[in-house]
């Protein structure tokens, strides 16, 4: 009995590698989702929202991760990547992930659903970051993080049409994104300046009221 849960526990571990294989994701996505578990506690069952998620990668990632008890929510404004997203999924029979079309104020995730929601490359192309902010707070679980992932301004990026002009350029300093997300009401917990090429990476907490 003890053999077959062993060769059981095996054959379902393969099947969820070669997903991934499948997928596209390779060992540097792998390893930045894996850093970024670590750093906000995931554990079975956690529940995930990788906001703005474009092609998947990084949701994939993080739905290998959290497993078949965990749950991640992926979502899109473009109605060509929800299309890919939505059939990449339906093909795969990837019961842990959902996805959600948001809109350039909201993310339209539930209410309190989410034990991590986390933005890579995202939030400097929001056009209305203060309502966005407040639903991704509200989104959040008391004691639930949120993890941005950026770059300062680069000379050598095109403009982002739409964005405030305090962000000085495609990107977004980090001292200004702290100050949009602290005045929405949620804590720092970690800075890391050296994420990954240019990037950064600030942990957010929403504490109970």
């Amino acid at each position: 009995m003890r053999s077959r849960c062993t060769i059981t526990t095996i054959v379902f571990t393969l099947l969820w590698s070669f997903g991934e294989v499948a997928l596209g994701t390779d060992g540097d996505q792998r390893q930045e989702i894996t850093r970024l578990a670590e750093l906000t506690q995931w554990k079975a069952g956690t529940i995930v929202a990788d906001v703005g998620a474009g092609d998947g990668t990084y949701s994939f990632a993080a739905a290998q991760k959290v497993g078949p008890p965990g749950r991640v929510y992926a979502t899109e404004i473009d109605n060509g990547k929800l299309k890919v997203l939505r059939a990449e999924v339906a093909k795969r029979k990837l019961e842990n992930m959902i996805i959600a079309e948001g809109t350039a104020d909201d993310t339209k995730l539930p209410s309190s659903c989410c034990d991590t929601i986390f933005l890579r490359h995202v939030y400097h192309h929001l056009t209305q970051p203060q309502d966005f902010d407040r639903n991704l707070v509200r989104s959040l679980k008391p004691g639930a993080y949120l993890a941005i992932i950026d770059f300062p301004p680069s000379p050598n990026l095109g403009p982002v049409e739409g964005v405030p002009k305090n962000r000085g350029g495609h990107g977004i300093p980090e001292k200004v994104m702290i100050e949009e997300l602290t005045t929405a009401g949620l804590q720092v917990e970690k800075v890391i300046d050296d994420w990954s090429a240019q990037d950064y990476c600030v942990i957010f907490m929403k504490h109970s009221p």
